[in-house]
Order: structure tokens, then sequence, then C-alpha cells
């Protein structure tokens, strides 16, 4: 395995200054955000897909530290209800599909979306739960209509771009947001679609990680490395569904935290070994969105963490039976 870092949180930093900042830390890969939520500076989307001379100069930044590129992000919502808001998340998607193939990246990520409840709904509608039976219709409005529809394009597209990897993280509010919604659409569309796996989005649904990882054994395309603090003394009150906003620590349920400071040692090595059993021996991608530490110290304690556990070595043999 090895320790890399989705840069946006450096966004502030040019390119050259991120990538030998964390070429110094000992970090082995980048993932960068290049379309939708995550549009960076450190790979600007239009400007570099369109000149073979910027992707070369890109890669050649990158490798000549040391480093790879572990994916391209694009986190969007590309079946928002409203048609233009959908098409802009969805141009972006198809470019950095595009972007990643002329840059021999093998993974591009996404969130899957959330549609309407109906057709000419203004915003989206995530359902956590199946009564009153206006739910349920929802869903199968949602799924039937407009989730399945569109991901047998995006894959059939991706697809044709050279790029067979789509990883969806499974993120509350889209409607792949756990191992069984995204099974779901892998089943309907094929075997394309795969995790972005970050433990964080599943900790405070009540998740195991570990149990979430063997559940998708050969379906994991890419993992985000970050915790979350569970606050028992407002979760007990008032459950983990929270729409505090993220500042407000003290009274949320739940919040980000840098690897290790939500879950300890122990959890991790499981993880990590976990992962290692079901296949996955790829990039452990930091994803710092801790309120408590500015991004340096945040990034540092969390990528010396992961260098302290990550499998760094290929799997021993069973010499001893």
């Amino acid at each position: 395995m090895k320790v890399g870092v989705f840069t946006v949180i450096l966004g502030s930093r040019k390119l050259e200054a991120t990538l030998d900042y964390l070429a110094g830390l000992g970090v082995q890969a980048v993932e960068f955000g290049a379309g939708g939520y995550a549009r960076s500076s450190h790979c600007p989307l239009e400007e570099t897909l369109a000149s073979d001379k910027k992707c070369r100069e890109l890669r050649r930044a990158v490798e000549s530290r040391g480093l790879q590129i572990s994916a391209l992000n694009a986190a969007g919502n590309p079946i928002h209800p409203v048609r233009k808001t959908a098409a802009k998340f969805h141009s972006d998607f198809q470019k950095v599909i595009r972007l990643a193939n002329k840059l021999e990246v093998d993974v591009v990520i996404n969130f899957s979306g959330c549609p309407g409840g109906a057709p000419g709904d203004k915003s989206p509608n995530w359902v956590t739960c199946p009564w009153p039976p206006d739910y349920l219709e929802i869903l199968d409005y949602q799924w039937n209509k407009v989730v399945i529809p569109y991901w047998e394009k995006a894959v059939a597209f991706a697809r044709g771009e050279g790029i067979r990897k789509i990883a969806l993280e499974m993120h509350p509010g889209f409607v792949v947001y756990n191992p069984e919604t995204l099974l779901r659409l892998r089943k309907a569309v094929g075997p394309a679609i795969g995790a972005n796996f970050d433990p964080s989005h599943l900790f405070w649904q009540g998740i195991d990680p570990c149990a979430a990882v063997r559940a998708l054994k050969g379906a994991i395309w890419h993992c985000h490395a970050k915790d979350t603090a569970v606050h028992e003394w407002n979760s007990t009150t008032n459950g983990t569904l929270d729409t505090k906003h993220y500042s407000d620590e003290l009274n949320r349920s739940w919040i980000f935290r840098t690897v290790g400071y939500g879950h300890p040692r122990h959890f991790w090595c499981n993880f990590v070994s976990t992962l290692r059993m079901c296949g996955y021996d790829g990039v452990l991608s930091m994803e710092h969105e801790d309120s408590l530490m500015t991004a340096r110290e945040g990034l540092e304690k969390g990528v010396r963490f992961l260098q302290s556990i990550a499998l760094s070595e290929a799997k021993g043999e069973v010499t001893w039976a």
C-alpha cells in the first residue's frame, strides 16, 4: 500500500510547492480534484485537457518527485433535478474521464448523485425511510427512471474513453451511500462501478467499515483515509442524522477527524489488513476535513499515522505450516 493525499486542502499553494511539500513528508501518491465540487488549481481541467504539453508537464511534475497520480476526482451531482446544474456536473465528469485517459490514470472518482423525487422537482430528494409510501414511490422513480439510465450511459462513455474504473464515494445525501446501494448500481450497470471507499461516511451510519470492505470484495477501486468521531454525548440524545453546520463541533453528533483521532490505531490496523485480505493493496489517499486542526497539522499527523500502519511490503508467505 502507498500513502497518498487528496490535494484540494492545499489548493492555496501552487502545484510545484504542494508536490515538494508532500514528497518531503514521504507521501507516495496524489489525488487531484479536477471537476465538480472538487475543482482545484492543481489540475485545471479545461486548460490541461486541451494541451498535450500541459498533460506532459503535469505528469513530469508528479513523477519527477517520485510520486504517482492515484485518481482524478470529479465529485458532483450529474443527476441533479435542475437540468443546468446537472449538465455542468455531467460535462465536468466527461472531461475528467477524457483527461484521465490522457494522463494514463486508471480511476475517476465521483458521487452517484441524487435526483429529485419526481419530474419537475428543483431540489435533490434523499430518501431515508420507507413510510409514508410516497418515499418508496420516490425511490422507484429515482432508480429506474434516472439513476440506472444515467449510469448505464456514463459507464459506456467511460469505456469508450478507455476508463474502466469509476469509483463512487458512498456518501449520505446521494443514492449510493452504503455497500448495498453501491452493489445495486454495480449489478444494474456493470463492473466498471466500484467504490472510492471512505470510512468516514460509514462510521456515523453505524456501519463497520471492515464489514463493508468484505461486502465489497473485488469492487474497491480507491480508498480515502479519513476518520469520524461520533460524539455520544449528543448522538445518544439526538441520533446521528445531523444537519448542524460542520463548524458547530461541540453540538454536532459527529465530526470528521484526521485518521487516528476518531478511532484508535487498533481499528485502522484492522482496516488496512481487511483491505489487503479483500484484494485492495492500492493507495490510502488522505482527505483532510478535520476542523479542529490546520491543514498542516492534520496532514502531517495523518500522514505519519498512515505510514506507521500501511502494509508497505508484499504480502507474506505462510512458511510455518
